[in-house]
């Protein structure tokens, strides 16, 4: 299914340009054809009063195909601005497609007559034709090349967005960089203090440890010494009474 609908995409593109190109050649001739009333109702007494017979019909020729040599091209313009078409191509299918609509109904009135009257009119109009698809060649053409410059300005400005982009990215990072930089020099000062408190305060509790210690050990050899000093006053105590009744019972003796 998959190679089938590769296989007809080619087809399928070229249908709708055809389609598009005949479009082109109606929406030309329709409103060509409205534009080239009005302006013949208006300049028709004009023209009438032209002295030169030749420029009078070079005049209504003009009129007459204004839908090829002015509503054409401009059409061919906008459309190559919007879609990549090809110049040759767009012009003459749309231009022969509004010359079949006109020839069909001209046929169907004058017969072969209205299709060609061997006059100075048929001619100019042969020429209008020719003249109508070269300008909407050349504005194809130029339509495409407005195309391409524009794209190229619209990639020029998302090039400079984007540097634009970059350098504010970078000098974001930077600032990140910097920020987290500070944090970890405060966070750093602020660590040194605690730690220069907690060692001097090691340092102070070590002194106070030692001479609580010491005091410890004097109170311990002087309770030593008191407890055996006691029995010797004891023993003195003792024998003194003792010897005091023997010193009394001498004298009776």
């Amino acid at each position: 299914m998959s190679s089938k609908t590769s296989v007809l995409e080619p087809l399928r593109v070229r249908v709708r340009r055809f389609q598009f190109i005949m479009g082109l050649g109606f929406i030309a001739l329709i409103a060509g054809s409205i534009l080239s009333v009005a302006l013949t109702l208006r300049l028709s007494v004009r023209i009438q009063a032209v002295p030169v017979g030749v420029l009078r019909v070079a005049l209504a020729v003009l009129l007459e195909n204004l839908w090829v040599l002015g509503m054409l091209p401009v059409l061919c313009y906008g459309a190559a601005r919007v879609m990549e078409l090809r110049p040759w191509t767009t012009a003459g299918g749309a231009a022969l497609t509004g010359a079949a609509f006109l020839n069909a109904m001209a046929f169907i009135q004058s017969g072969v007559y209205g299709l060609w009257a061997g006059d100075i009119g048929s001619v100019f109009s042969l020429a209008a034709f020719a003249g109508g698809v070269v300008l909407s060649a050349r504005a194809v053409m130029m339509g495409r090349h407005a195309a391409a410059q524009q794209s190229v300005k619209t990639q020029a400005k998302a090039a400079e967005r984007k540097s634009e982009y970059d350098e504010f990215l970078r000098a974001a990072e930077q600032g990140g960089a910097r920020l987290e930089q500070r944090e970890a020099q405060s966070t750093a000062g602020a660590g040194d203090p605690l730690t220069a408190a907690a060692v001097s305060a090691t340092v102070a509790s070590a002194p106070a440890q030692a001479p609580a210690s010491d005091a410890n050990g004097t109170a311990s050899q002087a309770q030593a010494s008191g407890g055996g000093a006691e029995p010797t006053a004891t023993e003195e105590a003792g024998t003194s009474p003792a010897t005091n009744p023997q010193a009394g019972k001498a004298p009776e003796a």
